[in-house]
């Protein structure tokens, strides 16, 4: 049976309610698990135990295995979220259906610098960068929300911004295979990033070596169309 006690909303010291902590310790020790091991591979023993919870509490709040799973993806969903809607959202306010090329070039590098912030400036990404390689690889019970809610719509947005920039009312098929091209180089630092380390001699990918990255991404998008 559970235990009401463990699963109290009462405000904790820190500010955070215990449900929610214990929710958050959860998925984080999920994302770590099914990155390493994957959905098959990773047992909910082994994250009830990096959590610190007894096994209830899993199918508490999260009814089971797959749905702990799905709600990692919903999770990372999120924290894109939080991350981009805002500079997609500036853009698309400011470029106006008639701009011209150069300002479509624009707002396409404030969108990958965005994106590259988040994936190579920054290690926010790393807790389950993992578990989105596995899922691209695998396709697993998570590709599905994954794709609609961030993969199909940031291609997307890409492809239609290099497409304005090359003057083009659509995004044609080589706009498409531009766009993920162009995301590809900024994964490097993020999907398979200890690999890109290891090859440059880097410590890490931050302050003047993330500038570095930064220039080359803006000169491939001023590349387009050349």
């Amino acid at each position: 049976m559970l235990n009401p006690a463990a699963m109290s909303d009462e405000p904790t010291a820190g500010g955070y309610r215990k449900g929610d902590e214990t929710r958050r310790r959860i998925l984080e020790a999920a994302l770590t698990a099914f990155g390493t091991h994957g959905f098959k591979g990773a047992t909910t023993r082994q994250i009830a135990d990096a959590a610190t919870v007894n096994l209830p509490a899993l199918k508490y709040y999260f009814g089971g295995k797959e749905g702990l799973y799905l709600a990692c993806a919903d999770e990372i969903v999120s924290r894109y979220r939080d991350r981009m809607l805002g500079p997609i959202g500036a853009v698309q306010d400011a470029l106006p259906p008639g701009a011209d090329p150069s300002e479509a070039r624009a707002a396409l590098k404030r969108v990958v610098g965005a994106l590259a912030e988040l994936l190579v400036g920054t290690r926010e990404a790393e807790a389950w960068t993992a578990f989105v390689l596995r899922e691209m690889t695998e396709q697993g019970p998570a590709f599905s929300v994954l794709y609609d809610q961030v993969w199909g719509p940031g291609v997307d947005l890409i492809a239609h911004l290099i497409s304005r920039t090359l003057g083009e009312a659509a995004p044609t098929e080589a706009a498409r295979l531009e766009a993920l091209l162009l995301l590809s180089s900024i994964s490097t630092f993020g999907i398979v990033r200890p690999v890109a380390l290891r090859y440059l001699d880097w410590p890490d990918a931050a302050g003047q070596r993330y500038d570095s990255v930064r220039r080359i991404i803006d000169a491939q998008i001023d590349r387009l169309g050349a």
